[in-house]
């Protein structure tokens, strides 16, 4: 598909209007403003022509039950969850996928025929795309024990990884995890160089190393040092789920030894990509369309 006007016009609802039959999605989070999805899916709207909006909900924890019924009530026709809200909307939804229960959250919502609110898990799909093709049984450690770590689990055991590790440093999180998926191996974040050498893939899940817009805490911060990274099987994949900055100080150093590094810039387009096409029924979306739009966004911040 051929890349039609700038990226900023491709951010506007098709033809750059809205009009009486515009029909709406959007994103549920506290805070949003900082997202990427409604450049990188307005963007994908507007070159397939379909006459759409997505717009990001503002939605504060103690609100979260009145903004889901309202979405329901003005006929929004999907919506994205983000923090703090994947767990917490699971008891407001009238279905909920099984890949979505298993990792116990949900980031994609749309409505069922019947009415109410179906919620599934497309941060899973997301995950899983740059790393289709692998060969099965690649030793994978996963660094961190939250939500993302879940659904990292959930897309490695579907591509048939394995052992998967997951090392964190609280043990009851830890527990969670094992209790969820027993073939899973945890790790006590003490122990962690033990296993870098038995290492093809690692996944770093935890915030080190994001570098939020107006706060240095997090700058030139990398879960492993450079040393750790070493320990790896040579040429392994280090993906990371954070993209700001670009390159997070993990990858960079993993590229500088010879690993091969990925982006979570790709998980979050794929993720968003997954999820229009559900809305849309199933319609193909133009993913490169989608990353070059969140990709433009990410170099205005």
């Amino acid at each position: 598909m051929t890349l039609k006007g700038s990226l900023e016009e491709l951010a506007e609802p098709v033809d750059g209007r809205i009009s009486g039959s515009t029909q709406l999605l959007g994103l549920i989070g506290d805070p949003v403003a900082h997202s990427l999805s409604p450049a990188m899916h307005n963007a994908a709207l507007a070159a397939m022509g379909e006459n759409y909006c997505y717009v990001p909900f503002p939605v504060a924890p103690k609100h979260l039950a009145a903004a889901v019924a309202g979405l329901a009530a003005i006929g929004v026709r999907g919506f994205n969850v983000t923090i703090p809200h994947k767990q917490a909307i699971l008891p407001l939804l009238d279905q909920i996928e099984s890949r979505a229960a298993a990792v116990g959250a949900v980031n994609t919502v749309y409505p069922l025929p019947e009415g109410g609110w179906a919620g599934t898990n497309t941060d899973i799909d997301g995950f899983v795309q740059p790393l289709l093709g692998l060969e099965k049984g690649i030793p994978t450690l996963i660094l961190g024990s939250g939500g993302a770590a879940r659904a990292a689990i959930q897309g490695c055991l579907e591509l048939g990884l394995g052992p998967v590790r997951v090392a964190g440093r609280s043990p009851n999180p830890l527990l969670a995890l094992r209790q969820t998926w027993p073939q899973v191996e945890t790790v006590n974040w003490a122990e962690l160089n033990c296993y870098l050498s038995q290492t093809r893939l690692l996944v770093n899940t935890t915030p080190v190393g994001m570098h939020k817009p107006g706060s240095p805490g997090g700058q030139g911060l990398s879960p492993l040092s450079r040393e750790q990274l070493g320990l790896l099987s040579p040429g392994a994949i280090v993906y990371d789920l954070i993209y700001v900055p670009d390159p997070t100080p993990l990858l960079r150093m993993a590229a500088e030894l010879g690993h091969t590094p990925i982006s979570g810039l790709e998980m979050l387009v794929q993720q968003g990509a997954k999820a229009l096409s559900l809305w849309l029924g199933g319609k193909p979306v133009p993913v490169e369309v989608m990353r070059q739009a969140a990709q433009h966004q990410l170099a205005q911040v």
